[in-house]
Parts: C-alpha cells; sequence; structure tokens
C-alpha cells in the first residue's frame, strides 16, 4: 500500500495559480506515494475560493481539500490548519505561487525513504534572487537571531519542507498563539535534513510579503525564541543609573565646594534627552513581551473556518 503525502499549500490572492500549480504537482511528483492536497484560502480578496472548489469537483479521483477561512489570518495560522487537517504519512508545506517547484518535494521524499532516521528536509536557498537591501537585512536577522536564541536558525531556510508525522504532532503539541514556524521546527529538533533549492520566477500575481510585513515576522522571532532583549533593557537601566549616580555624587560635592555655576544647561538637556531615550527603548522593549503575554492569554483562536470544500 502506498504511502500517503500530504499537501499543505497556503493559497492568499493565488487565483491564478492554483490550477497551473496542481497541474504541476500532477506532472512531477512521483508515483510512489498518493497524495492529499489542502489549500488553505487565506482570505483571498480574489477568486482562489473558486479555483479550489472547481479543482475538487473537476477532480473527484484525487483528494482535494479547501479550508475556507473566515478573513485573512495570515500564512502561520494557514500552515497551523494545515497541519490539523493533514493524515499524510509525511507532510510537506508549499506556496501556491509556483515559486517552490514540486520536484524538490519528490527529492526530499526520496531522502526521507532512504534514511528511515531522517525525520525532515527542508529547503534554503543558497542565493537569493532579491535586492541587495532586503538580503543583507534577512542575512543580519539570521546572524543575530543565532547569537540571542538558544534556537538554531539555518542560513536562508523556508518554510518549504518535507516530514514525518510524528514532526507535525510535535508541532500540534506546540499551541502557543504567537507562531514563528521556522523557530517552532528548529525548536522541536528531530534529524533535519537541509537541500538547496532555486526559486522559480513568480508567473501570476505579486507576492503578499512587503518590506514591513518581513520586519514584523523578523521581530516576532526574535521576541518568541530569545529573551535577551529583556536583559539588554535591564543592562542599559543599570548602566544609566549607575552613570547618573556618579554624575549625581559630582554635582553634591560641586554644590558644597561652591562651584555650581548657572551654566549648564546643554549637559542637562543632553542628559535628559539621553536617559529619557534610554527609558522609552527599555519600555518599548517591554512592551512587546508583554503585547505577546496579552495575546496569549486571551486564548482566542487561531483561525475561523468557514467551511471546507471536499467530496
Amino acid at each position: 500500500m502506498k504511502k500517503t503525502v500530504s499537501l499543505i499549500i497556503p493559497s492568499y490572492n493565488e487565483e491564478k495559480n492554483i490550477r497551473p500549480f496542481f497541474d504541476l504537482c500532477k506532472n512531477t511528483l512521483t508515483d510512489n506515494f498518493s497524495y492529499e492536497y489542502i489549500f488553505i484560502n487565506d482570505g483571498s480578496k480574489d477568486n482562489t475560493l473558486f479555483e479550489i472548489k472547481n479543482l475538487v469537483e473537476n477532480f473527484p479521483e484525487e483528494k482535494i481539500i479547501g479550508i475556507n477561512f473566515s478573513r485573512n489570518f495570515g500564512k502561520e495560522s494557514a500552515i497551523l490548519a494545515g497541519l490539523h487537517q493533514a493524515s499524510g504519512d509525511y507532510i510537506s508545506l508549499i506556496d501556491a505561487d509556483l515559486q517552490q517547484h514540486p520536484r524538490y518535494v519528490s527529492q526530499m521524499l526520496d531522502l526521507l525513504e532512504a534514511n528511515e532516521n531522517l525525520d525532515m528536509v527542508a529547503a534554503y536557498q543558497k542565493e537569493r534572487k532579491e535586492g541587495k537591501v532586503l538580503s543583507f537585512f534577512k542575512k543580519t536577522f539570521y546572524s543575530l537571531i543565532n547569537k540571542i536564541s538558544e534556537t538554531e536558525f539555518k542560513d536562508n531556510a523556508s518554510d518549504f519542507r518535507t516530514f514525518r508525522s510524528q514532526v507535525k504532532d510535535s508541532i500540534l503539541d506546540l499551541d502557543e498563539y504567537n507562531r514563528f514556524s521556522k523557530g517552532l521546527f528548529s525548536w522541536v529538533g528531530y534529524n533535519t535534513e537541509f537541500i538547496e533549492y532555486i526559486v522559480d520566477e513568480r508567473i501570476n500575481g505579486k507576492s503578499s510579503w512587503s518590506f514591513t510585513s518581513l520586519t514584523k515576522y523578523a521581530l516576532e522571532g526574535f521576541v518568541g525564541y530569545s529573551i535577551l532583549p529583556l536583559r539588554i533593557a535591564s543592562f542599559l537601566g543599570a548602566i544609566t543609573s549607575f552613570i547618573a549616580g556618579i554624575y549625581m555624587i559630582y554635582v553634591i560635592i560641586n554644590k558644597l565646594l561652591g562651584n555650581v555655576y548657572v551654566s549648564g544647561y546643554t549637559t542637562i538637556v543632553s542628559l535628559i534627552l539621553l536617559f529619557a531615550g534610554l527609558i522609552l527603548l527599555s519600555l518599548g522593549i517591554i512592551g512587546e513581551y508583554i503585547a505577546k503575554i496579552y495575546l496569549e492569554v486571551k486564548d482566542r483562536p487561531h483561525y475561523i473556518i468557514k467551511d471546507i470544500i471536499k467530496k
């Protein structure tokens, strides 16, 4: 009996890519497995849902499931919904935009089949097809987070990966609201092999990842996998308090010696601005962590499913 592979496919405004993606999978994926296609319509504003429904109607012989969110909850929630629905022996995360070619899924499956001690295969980009500024910030992100976090992150690793159902179960055990998939997969461990892949050019549509959204995603990683920023805030507070104490002693001594003059306006203003800036910085760092705690304790669902489309 063939093993089943669950393909989890987050989809946001991908109406022109749904059918080409499915056709590419049909023409590329090896026949050694049976496949379960799980499309998650993440509150798309175009006809993505209509295209998913067409696949379900036109290919009754295939196991195709469409999960329709009530609104846009983000890729992390779409991945989580797919994991909850997946029933395969292997699970693959792959985007619907045709930039991640299904041939790499076959390579991942071959590696997993050849080595029973291997639990997960993840893809990474050795050379990114993007601007130098964005590449610099991404490289800086991985460099910094690996220095401040106890969880190791592979440079340029993506969510594009294939893993055994046991890994899926471990990920689902982590029910935190603020999710950062790269961190979750690193945190659970397991034997992982990384393969290089080349991103294909996007033919239809445009990426939903802007510089702002990538910055927010990176901040999620920093706050979610390191408490060093809090320690930095404490360190800055200790240093500034020490400096303020030294300066206070200096002012008192000058007062006792009768050396205090009206001059000193620039010094006082500079110190006020410096300390105020450090205080606000520290409060901002603490505020980020408090905001995450606030969202966690509200215990809202990660997503709301409006309906599920399947045969």
